[in-house]
C-alpha cells in the first residue's frame, strides 16, 4: 500500500518540478489528484468486510461489493496469486471463492482466520466442491 502512495505521489507532483510550480493549476490538480487517489486506496484497504449472512456471503471493500449466494459457491481454495482476477484482499496469502455468477469466475479475499472461514464456507455451501 506504501509503495501505492508513493508512486501516485511521484506520478501527481512531477508536473511541479516539471513546471516550476509556480502557477496555481499546476499547483492544486496534482495535489488533488494525489488526495483523491490516496483517498481511494486508503478506502479500499481499510474497509474490507466478509459478513456472513443467512443467505449469502456478503465481501464489501472500498467502493466494490458483492453478495454471493451460498448455493452459487462452486469451489474454495487457498491462494497466492493477488495480482490477477477480482480480488478484495489486503495480504499475499488469501482464499479464492470460485462462484456460478462471477464476472471474472472468482473473487480473492483475505480474511484474518483463513482455515475458520474456509470451514464456515463448507458448513454453508452445499454445492461446494473440492474444498482445501
Amino acid at each position: 500500500m506504501l509503495l501505492a502512495v508513493l508512486i501516485v505521489g511521484a506520478a501527481s507532483f512531477s508536473p511541479l518540478f516539471a513546471e516550476g510550480g509556480t502557477l496555481w493549476p499546476v499547483v492544486i490538480i496534482p495535489t488533488l489528484m494525489f488526495f483523491i487517489v490516496t483517498g481511494v486506496i486508503l478506502w479500499m484497504t481499510f474497509s474490507i468486510q466478509y459478513v456472513f449472512y443467512q443467505d449469502y456471503l456478503f465481501v464489501k471493500g472500498g467502493p466494490f461489493r458483492s453478495r454471493i449466494p451460498y448455493e452459487q459457491i462452486t469451489k474454495v481454495s487457498p491462494t497466492t496469486d493477488i495480482f490477477t482476477g477480482y480480488r478484495i484482499l489486503s495480504s499475499r496469502d488469501g482464499v479464492e471463492i470460485f462462484y456460478k455468477t462471477a464476472i471474472l469466475g472468482s473473487v480473492k479475499i483475505s480474511p484474518e482466520n483463513k482455515k475458520e472461514f474456509i470451514s464456515e464456507v463448507k458448513k454453508r455451501c452445499p454445492n461446494i466442491q473440492d474444498l482445501k
